[in-house]
């Protein structure tokens, strides 16, 4: 066989491989990861990395490997979730770095965990004043809890005892010109119904829209593919004639 087109075969194959390994083992491994679940990416993408370049081996050494690693991934995570311990062993716990509006620092230390790091993820928060923080508590995946202090924490209407109304998730009705179905059921609308609405708004084709959504008060939500925009506001310090506006 071609080496140029056996490294292609190859290719494809780890790329499918690691896809459904990935969805085998869940959102974790693609989301927030723990410890354990950056190993567990490091050591499948060296593996399928190796399937693809290294054409002298057969495969199956490789898809061995992984069907191996993927189980041993999937009887950890099995084990995490009926026993506790196990768990905390491989997906660690959580720690406080900051108490009251205090650092402690023997945390820190033993986390190897800076202070630059901990105020440029308080930054990202919207925290700029530690003296404002009443907990902050880094997760295993990396992340940072924070609870402001509660003269710190913005109003709620449940603070001034205001009465909401429910809000719920808008509905996606159509996604690039194509209409979901699923969605349209489940509001009990029909395709009919949306045609005319999309009418209304002077829209005679569903490859007009980029995407359109229905809230839970029933306001229908429209975005065209091309927008007629009289004005383009731009952050960044380029020219009009630079940005193509």
């Amino acid at each position: 066989m071609n080496p140029y087109l056996e490294i292609v075969i190859r290719a494809a194959g780890a790329f499918a491989g690691v896809v459904f390994i990935t969805r085998m083992i869940g959102k974790s491994q693609v989301g927030q990861l723990t410890i354990s679940d950056f190993v567990n990416g490091i050591v499948i993408g060296s593996i399928a990395a190796s399937m693809v370049t290294e054409v002298d081996l057969s495969p199956w050494y490789y898809v061995t490997g992984l069907a191996v690693f993927t189980g041993l991934t999937v009887l950890v995570q099995y084990t995490g979730l009926k026993y506790r311990p196990a768990r905390k062993f491989f997906g660690d716990e959580p720690t406080v770095v900051v108490h009251n509006g205090k650092i402690l620092e023997r945390n820190m230390t033993r986390m190897r965990y800076n202070v630059d790091d901990l105020t440029m993820q308080l930054r990202e928060k919207g925290y700029f004043n530690i003296a404002d923080v009443e907990f902050a508590i880094a997760e295993p995946n990396g992340e940072l809890s924070v609870l402001p202090k509660s003269q710190k924490r913005p109003l709620t209407p449940q603070d001034l005892n205001l009465p909401t109304s429910y809000e719920g998730v808008p509905s996606e009705l159509i996604v690039d010109g194509v209409i979901i179905q699923q969605n349209l059921q489940q509001n009990h609308l029909t395709e009919e119904w949306l045609l005319k609405e999309l009418e209304r708004q002077g829209i005679y084709s569903l490859q007009e829209v980029l995407y359109a959504s229905l809230s839970s008060d029933g306001k229908l939500y429209i975005d065209k593919k091309q927008d007629t925009m009289d004005h383009l506001t731009d952050v960044t310090d380029k020219l009009p004639e630079q940005t193509g506006q």
